[in-house]
């Protein structure tokens, strides 16, 4: 290889290592803010799953029809994703986990609601129906966004458009470790919004050891528990899906700075090791200019 193209090389290179280093501390910026968000809005994101979780264990739900079960094989798949690459393995992996979500259902019989344009653009190729698609580049949503979302599934279940609902999103642990999760929102059971609270509760921190939610024994529910569950659950159940959003957002942030920072070591590392074949080639030609000189004095002097 010439010196020349050694030497673009290790400028373009340089170049490269100079753009991960800024998306690095940009990722990391937006990774402790969103980090934040998520673990402090999980005392609230709680709070309001386990009122779903103390309701559901009354009569009240399980005679609302968002909370009685259904025999039949239409599903509607809420999957979370990033707008944006350059974030390892988060994106496959939340799409790998929707597909086994799906394994062995029809096409015809899902219905996809699409947070992100690169969980949209997969299941669109696939021929899936997206009912939804909303776009997923602000780290600062608002509520309402889910709330819309929430009350178009819930009006789907109650017309009988699904016969279940699951959302799928990448559950932020820490840092290093972002868990592609899958979550039951309807119809609504004690068992599946226990799974909810798990995944909120941390495994170390203040809020590690919350004491287990039981239902009581009985509600008293005015005007109506049809009309009060009616408004209720559809909200409380946009705030667990926004908690979802932001341990997405989280995991987006700390993937991509992850993944960052390795392509910027690998990109120095690829500086040094070009540097130092340059400097070999260098050095040969200047070996070889040497002895060409010295050979052709000794073949005057002769």
């Amino acid at each position: 290889m010439a010196l020349k193209d050694i030497k673009t090389k290790i400028k373009a290179t340089e170049r490269m290592h100079k753009v991960t280093r800024a998306m690095e501390a940009v990722s990391a910026v937006k990774m402790r803010k969103t980090q934040a968000a998520a673990l402090t809005g999980r005392a609230y994101a709680r709070a309001a799953v386990a009122v779903l979780t103390r309701l559901a264990g009354t009569r009240h739900v399980k005679e609302h029809p968002l909370g009685q079960a259904r025999e039949g094989s239409k599903l509607a798949l809420v999957v979370i994703t990033s707008d944006k690459g350059l974030a390892g393995a988060l994106n496959s992996g939340v799409i790998k986990r929707a597909v086994e979500t799906l394994e062995g259902r029809a096409v015809e019989d899902v219905t996809i609601y699409a947070y992100g344009k690169k969980g949209n653009d997969y299941f669109a190729r696939r021929g899936y129906t997206v009912a939804r698609s909303v776009e997923n580049r602000q780290d600062e949503i608002p509520v309402s966004v889910m709330e819309e979302l929430v009350q178009e599934i819930t009006d789907g279940y109650l017309a009988g458009s699904f016969d279940k609902v699951v959302a799928v999103y990448s559950n932020f642990k820490s840092t290093f470790e972002q868990v592609p999760t899958m979550r039951r929102l309807l119809p609504l059971s004690l068992p599946a919004l226990e799974e909810i609270v798990a995944g909120i509760v941390p495994a170390k921190g203040k809020w590690a050891n919350e004491e287990a939610i039981e239902a009581p024994e009985s509600y008293e529910v005015e005007p109506s528990g049809g009309e009060v569950l009616g408004i209720l659950v559809p909200k409380l159940v946009a705030v667990a899906l926004y908690h979802m959003l932001l341990e997405a957002k989280a995991s987006e942030h700390s993937a991509r700075m992850v993944a960052m920072k390795g392509a910027s070591d690998n990109s120095k590392k690829v500086v040094g090791d070009l540097t130092r074949t340059y400097n070999k080639v260098r050095q040969a030609a200047i070996t070889r200019e040497v002895s060409e000189i010295v050979g052709g004095r000794e073949a005057l002097s002769t």
